[in-house]
């Protein structure tokens, strides 16, 4: 029998994954790493300004998925953190927006 939290949901943000779901997924993301706590991706980008633009360029898509990244920025290095927050854990949103992001960052402005 799923756990309470297993199976909870908000509307539109799914489910919470289980452990094997989240690695499952995370095979099809190499860059990426995680648990079904959060999911973490670091991006190293050529110079700082660089680095900005990347981070524009993933708002820009995370603002029209409405699902938006936790982001740190460390001189060249960006850090994308994923977890559907109203659920406390890692959901199919979390995946398809990690997804997104290698996109993004595959092809710069």
């Amino acid at each position: 029998m799923p756990s309470v939290a297993s199976t909870r949901t908000v509307a539109h943000m799914g489910t919470l994954l289980s452990a094997q779901q989240v690695a499952d997924g995370l095979r099809a993301l190499p860059a990426w790493r995680g648990d079904t706590t959060e999911i973490t991706r670091s991006y190293t980008a050529p110079d700082f300004l660089s680095g900005i633009r990347a981070v524009d360029a993933v708002a820009d898509a995370a603002e029209t998925a409405g699902h938006h990244p936790d982001i740190d920025i460390r001189w060249t290095t960006v850090t994308f953190s994923l977890v559907t927050h109203a659920l406390g854990g890692v959901t199919e949103a979390d995946l398809t927006m990690a997804a997104t992001i290698d996109r993004v960052l595959d092809h710069p402005r």
